[in-house]
């Protein structure tokens, strides 16, 4: 093998990336880096398709694990522990596969980031502010760019955004991240494209095998926990959902319906984040990932 750059694989959840990179890594001795925000927090297994015992015996899969629920997790953090996994890769002679569907994630490998510090005071008191709306209107009015660059709801990024505004007094988005710039780079990422129908019914599918696996099981288990979740925890897909059926009287039917609804909405944003970045490599599914696309994989490799 010439080269020992990473090989990024993506694409939106359920779409297979994860099954064609372990094909891949058995193929040619490769080790899988996740990028994945979720699968970072441990005993949060099933709700968030972490690979199974099985798998981590078959393939080293890194960057999954790295804290506990109850803390929050940033950037920064995934990017050192990336950086840390890349060196064991490249000094044990395993091709490092990076696999993911978190944008950012995956910006930070490409790319690099320019990472902003923590003033977590600054944080406390946004936090104590239940409404969501107001701050991304005072983001809109502090760093206009930035705001147009998340979702109005989505809590955790409008509140970094502002902390990072107002402690450093610089603008957010002058930080780099979610910046639509793409400059050349070596190292190569494919992508997992789906028919949308196609896409939403394996979403359905991987929902209902999750509850059959015991979702709601682990869900209560680390609820049970001394340490509450956090807050971005709390909010995964999934997980939320299911909090609301054990503690908020939801039926298990309806949030299992609204886990799948949302899922496919997040499908959906992932695809919009991955399409603004035309050094992605797209190769159409049809039916079966690991075979339409672990060959292309692996002849990028060749």
């Amino acid at each position: 093998m010439s080269s020992m750059r990473p090989i990024v694989i993506l694409g939106p959840t359920a779409s297979g990336k994860s099954d064609v990179a372990l094909a891949v890594a058995e193929s040619v001795g490769g080790c899988i880096i996740a990028a994945d925000a979720m699968q970072v927090y441990r005993r949060m297994d099933i709700g968030t398709a972490k690979p199974t015992p099985d798998e981590r015996r078959r393939v080293v899969h890194a960057c999954i694990d790295l804290c506990e629920p109850s803390e929050r997790f940033t950037v920064a953090r995934y990017v050192a522990a990336y950086e840390e996994v890349l060196a064991d890769c490249n000094r044990a002679g395993a091709q490092p596969l990076v696999v993911g569907g978190t944008g950012l994630y995956i910006t930070a490998v490409v790319d690099g980031l320019n990472l902003p510090g923590e003033w977590p005071e600054i944080r406390q008191e946004l936090e104590s502010e239940p409404d969501t709306i107001a701050l991304h209107g005072r983001l809109t009015s502090l760093d206009a760019l930035a705001a147009t660059r998340m979702e109005p709801t989505n809590r955790r990024r409008v509140i970094r955004a502002l902390e990072v505004t107002i402690g450093s007094g610089q603008l957010f988005s002058s930080f780099g991240e979610g910046v639509a710039s793409y400059p050349s780079t070596d190292i190569r990422q494919i992508g997992l494209r789906w028919s949308r129908p196609a896409l939403a019914e394996r979403i359905a599918q991987r929902v209902h095998k999750m509850i059959a696996n015991g979702l709601v099981e682990e869900v209560q288990s680390l609820l049970a926990e001394h340490e509450p979740l956090s807050a971005t925890a709390r909010q995964a897909l999934g997980y939320k959902e299911i909090i609301e059926h054990l503690e908020g009287g939801v039926s298990l039917e309806a949030s299992v319906e609204k886990v799948i609804l949302r899922t496919r909405q997040f499908a959906v944003r992932q695809e919009r984040w991955f399409r603004r970045d035309p050094r992605i490599e797209w190769v159409d599914v049809v039916s079966d990932p690991v075979e339409e696309i672990a060959t292309h994989v692996l002849q990028t490799l060749a």
